[in-house]
């Protein structure tokens, strides 16, 4: 299908994207993990930027305590698989995007299923799930577009991607986190919304290849204070 370019006619103006970048968008095949408060917002402005497809890989279903900041989801879709409801809204925002819902829990037996893409996008609320992305997508060199939140506070980062690629495991020991408590669920909507924005600026700068993504770099965020840093690792 043809995009009509009057839709991505904003982010055209822009030279580091213009039509040449919006081409490699419209071409570009993206992998979600996760469609809860950081996939929400990944998928809607991902969508709107008009990549050529989404897969959006999820096994849990709408709950009312996901309404606040799951802004994917209606109070009439309560009890519904996620990735479904997911697909039906993304597709009524871009019909020229192949969207692909995928009720299922990415797991070590399915994590091949990044092999193909473009880029993989961390939308998921947990360490081990993490871990597997990572091992999967440098098994198969597709860059791994990461964020997550705790509380009032976020991180985003780039990993297998680059000149010089870092990944998951060079932050963050498994050994150590899997043993660790689990971190409280306490969050405010927009916590998720501005991480999982982050993260597509990330991924649109990797399908299009503009600006310098967070390759070997770990952003924060602290909202309490409203500090960022950028860290080197």
């Amino acid at each position: 299908m043809m995009q009509d370019n009057g839709r991505y006619a904003r982010q055209m103006l822009l030279p580091e994207i213009g039509a040449e970048g919006q081409e490699k968008l419209r071409r570009a095949r993206v992998l979600l993990v996760g469609a809860g408060g950081l996939g929400s917002p990944i998928a809607l402005y991902l969508v709107g930027a008009g990549i050529g497809s989404l897969t959006i890989v999820d096994d849990d279903v709408v709950s009312v305590s996901n309404l606040h900041r799951q802004v994917l989801y209606g109070e009439d879709e309560v009890g519904q698989p996620k990735a479904e409801c997911a697909a039906r809204r993304l597709r009524r925002l871009n019909g020229e995007v192949q969207i692909q819902p995928i009720v299922a829990r990415f797991t070590k037996d399915n994590a091949d299923m990044v092999a193909g893409y473009d880029a993989v996008i961390d939308g998921c609320d947990n360490f081990a799930t993490r871990f597997l992305i990572d091992d999967a997508c440098c098994r198969h060199a597709v860059p791994y577009i990461y964020g997550a939140i705790c509380g009032l506070t976020g991180q985003a980062s780039v990993f297998h991607y680059g000149a010089s690629p870092r990944s998951y495991r060079d932050l963050f020991s498994e050994e150590v986190l899997l043993q660790a408590p689990l971190p409280p669920k306490a969050v405010v909507g927009p916590t998720p919304g501005v991480v999982g924005s982050v993260e597509v600026h990330q991924a649109l700068q990797v399908l299009a290849g503009y600006g310098a993504p967070l390759c070997g770099k770990l952003w924060t965020i602290d909202f309490s204070t409203m500090q960022t840093q950028t860290i080197e690792f």
